[in-house]
């Protein structure tokens, strides 16, 4: 059983920083892979940046690639998104996902796990 709780959103400026957090439960948070996914009005919830269970494997989205960071500290069992430079066209509800799995994926569907989102809003 994980529980997922995301914090960090607001609203930005463009070229702005924010940082993401998800705070997870249970004492296997170090043994599952992690994500971000983010869905904006009237899209599909899309893939944005993915770790593996060690922190040694990431991948990222081609639109966020250079400017956000994923990471993980297992001893505080948090996950982190480090978004720099902001654009209008990241404003979305982030969210944090949990697979059971050890190894990164990009699929949405090989999340067992999701927070409850929160709100990026980048003003231009």
């Amino acid at each position: 059983q994980v529980q997922l709780v995301e914090s960090g959103g607001g609203l930005v400026q463009a070229g702005g920083s924010l940082r993401l957090s998800c705070a997870a439960s249970g004492r296997a948070f170090s043994t599952y892979a992690m994500g971000w996914f983010r869905q904006a009005p009237g899209k599909e919830r899309e893939f944005v940046a993915t770790i593996n269970w060690s922190g040694g494997n990431t991948d990222y989205a081609d639109s966020v690639k250079g400017r956000f960071t994923i990471s993980r500290d297992s001893a505080k069992n948090t996950l982190y998104l480090q978004m720099n430079n902001l654009k209008r066209e990241d404003t979305a509800v982030y969210t944090c996902a949990a697979r059971t799995s050890r190894w990164a994926s990009t699929r949405k569907n090989d999340y067992d796990y999701w927070g409850q989102g929160t709100q990026v809003t980048v003003s231009s």
